[in-house]
């Protein structure tokens, strides 16, 4: 049995040959190829953990705004704002600071500006229409149920944000995404139910 530092992953060795060279030469200049090539892997291997250099970035996140949706969906309780906010919540459990955080913090040096906004703009869409369908199908009106959903997609990357500038890993996500979900909570119906 071996003692010491775990393993790394193929998906940790791309992520950081990916942040690595999105440091030294911009997002767009980095190819996929420069990737592997830094990481000592395959195209295929690659293809195997992301579906683009951009995914590099969200893939932590994606995968836990899968969760919510799955999430969500099963959820038939009847108080849908507090399901709501026990899942958001919970998107902070254990999150350590990834690729995304690394971004948020060297957007400027890795010419990220753009790409954050777009790619953020589509989780928080994403998010939105996952919150908003779970209130909606617990009768609350549409117009309530996508305020609530698009206030709490902006309290989950405004946290995010927070928390990789304040140096991530310092605190808890939970402790910022805490702070930006009371912010948006009054945007959720009371005692929403069927």
């Amino acid at each position: 049995m071996s003692t010491g530092r775990p393993r790394a992953t193929s998906r940790d060795v791309i992520a950081e040959a990916a942040c690595e060279l999105f440091l030294e030469q911009g997002f767009e200049g980095t190819t996929v190829a420069d990737i592997t090539r830094r990481a000592g892997v395959s195209r295929s291997s690659f293809f195997n953990y992301f579906t683009s250099k951009s995914d590099v970035l969200w893939a932590g996140l994606d995968e836990r705004v899968s969760a919510l949706a799955t999430r969500l969906a099963a959820d038939e309780g009847a108080d849908a704002s507090a399901s709501v906010a026990a899942s958001l919540a919970a998107l902070g459990d254990d999150f350590a600071p990834d690729s995304l955080a690394l971004a948020v913090v060297n957007a400027a040096a890795m010419g990220l500006d753009d790409e954050l906004e777009r790619e953020g703009g589509l989780r928080r869409s994403r998010i939105a229409a996952t919150v908003a369908a779970r209130l909606e199908a617990a009768g609350s009106d549409p117009i309530t149920a996508e305020v609530a959903g698009a206030a709490h997609a902006g309290a989950v990357l405004a946290a995010i944000g927070a928390w990789a500038r304040a140096g991530a890993g310092r605190a808890p996500l939970g402790e910022f995404l805490g702070a930006a979900l009371a912010a948006a909570a009054p945007t959720l119906p009371r005692a929403a139910s069927r």
